[in-house]
């Protein structure tokens, strides 16, 4: 098989990226070109893309909240979502969680709007920060093909009653009835003091994984809906990105 052929084939399904709304994310990452020929959000940890001095203030007390469209381009009908802490101005480390890691699922393979929103995400425990310390928030979608995208927004804590904290209203954070929360998943060594949402949204818990601030990070995450095992579209969508996963790695190689 060719060269062009194989980047006709795996193009389509490797450019999927996620846009962040709330804090607003970087800049535009949606950019392919020679640097960035599979699209920047492939680049770890904020999609190839530096802080901005455009940073939106984020409440040192009582939770803020993250939203983002996650179905930006085809490739995105099944995906693991992590939400993590990125302290310091130009972080270059994001491994501390900020809400448990959860899976969702978008109403088709190809492209679709929506919006996820989690509210209540607070700091992780631990976590020493003061009024003006800069961090990032980052949000990572790995997909089943094994790639993962990632964007970032750049935020400055601030008191929680600061007016220059942006407000949060059902027209900058709700969650699209198509978009699913299938599971919240856990890891060895996470603790049991949180159980998964059902029917509404709840707190839930996670432990941060070694290697990070060890610290237990909470958030309010979306009702988890269940899903039935075999379904086609999903089915279709497993086959599909094993397809890709394997025409990428024929590239890599022939690269």
């Amino acid at each position: 098989m060719h060269l062009i052929t194989i980047l006709a084939c795996i193009l389509p399904l490797a450019q999927g990226h996620t846009i962040l709304t709330y804090p607003p994310w970087r800049g535009n990452t949606l950019i392919t070109n020679a640097s960035f020929p599979f699209g920047m959000q492939w680049t770890y940890p904020c999609g190839g893309i530096g802080p901005t001095t455009n940073r939106t203030a984020w409440p040192l007390a009582g939770g803020g909240a993250v939203a983002f469209q996650p179905g930006w381009f085809a490739g995105h009908l099944q995906n693991l979502i992590y939400v993590n802490l990125c302290l310091g101005k130009e972080p270059t480390n994001c491994s501390t969680p900020m809400v448990p890691v959860f899976e969702m699922q978008g109403p088709s393979d190809n492209p679709y709007p929506g919006t996820i929103c989690l509210k209540g995400v607070e700091l992780p425990a631990g976590t020493k920060v003061e009024k003006g310390d800069m961090a990032s928030i980052q949000v990572v979608q790995a997909q089943r093909h094994g790639g993962a995208l990632y964007s970032c927004a750049d935020i400055i804590f601030a008191e929680a009653n600061d007016p220059s904290i942006p407000p949060v209203t059902d027209k900058n954070c709700f969650n699209s009835s198509d978009i699913k929360i299938t599971s919240n998943i856990r890891f060895v060594g996470d603790t049991d003091s949180g159980s998964p949402p059902s029917s509404s949204p709840s707190l839930t818990s996670v432990t941060a994984p070694t290697g990070s601030s060890g610290a237990t990070s909470t958030g309010n995450l979306p009702p988890v809906t269940s899903t039935t095992a075999g379904g086609t579209s999903d089915a279709s969508s497993s086959s599909s990105l094993s397809q890709v996963g394997s025409a990428f790695l024929m590239l890599l190689h022939l690269l």
